[in-house]
């Protein structure tokens, strides 16, 4: 599911089965753990750190240890091109 999400342009309304957000959640919800990642890229790229921060707790659950330490530090912003296209880019840290 989230492979055919990926072929999607608009990501939709999460509540829509057939809309990126809605299969990834579908996705999530029967167990797929990239499924929360995807999730919580899409928020983290929308600026919405609320919702970023809950998709990060439930991929968490899958014990991926570069998610939780993620989640422990929270970090609003990343070193990743992608931030700085959104106003988020920090320099990479010696420890990365």
């Amino acid at each position: 599911m989230t492979t055919l999400a990926d072929t999607f342009h608009k990501r939709g309304r999460i509540a829509d089965p057939f809309s990126k957000l809605g299969l990834n959640n579908r996705a999530d919800r029967g167990g797929y753990e990239y499924a929360s990642q995807h999730l919580a890229m899409d928020a983290f790229n929308r600026r919405d750190m609320k919702n970023y921060r809950y998709w990060l707790r439930r991929h968490a659950r899958f014990g991926d240890p570069d998610v939780v330490r993620e989640l422990k530090r929270f970090e609003s912003r990343l070193p990743h091109f992608a931030a700085g296209k959104i106003g988020r880019l920090r320099p990479y840290r010696k420890d990365e």
